[in-house]
């Protein structure tokens, strides 16, 4: 699936599907079982450092959305437009990875 298959969502929705992608993105970042081979002591305090920031906003967009009267989300939608937005891939980063 790619970005021309992204669901319909509004402005507000769109922000929290990105904002929550790049919160998976910095936990990846954080995980020192990741496939990467080594853990990056700075990486992981400049990543620490942007999940607050990013927290703060995904904070911010949920009371847009709460004052807009937005209180349904669609998760089967949500997840399409993730899935659009290689969601699995960057997901799947977060997990512990298996054994050997």
């Amino acid at each position: 699936m790619s970005e021309r298959d992204l669901p319909a969502l509004t402005r507000a929705e769109q922000e929290l599907v990105e904002r929550y992608l790049r919160i998976v993105d910095l936990v990846a970042r954080l995980n020192p079982a990741r496939d990467s081979g080594h853990f990056d002591p700075l990486g992981c305090a400049v990543a620490a450092q942007a999940l607050a920031a990013e927290a703060k906003a995904v904070a911010a967009v949920a009371e847009l959305m709460r004052e807009r009267g937005e209180t349904e989300l669609h998760a089967g939608t949500l997840a399409r437009a993730m899935r659009a937005m290689d969601g699995e891939r960057r997901t799947a980063r977060v997990v512990l990875p298996p054994a050997p």
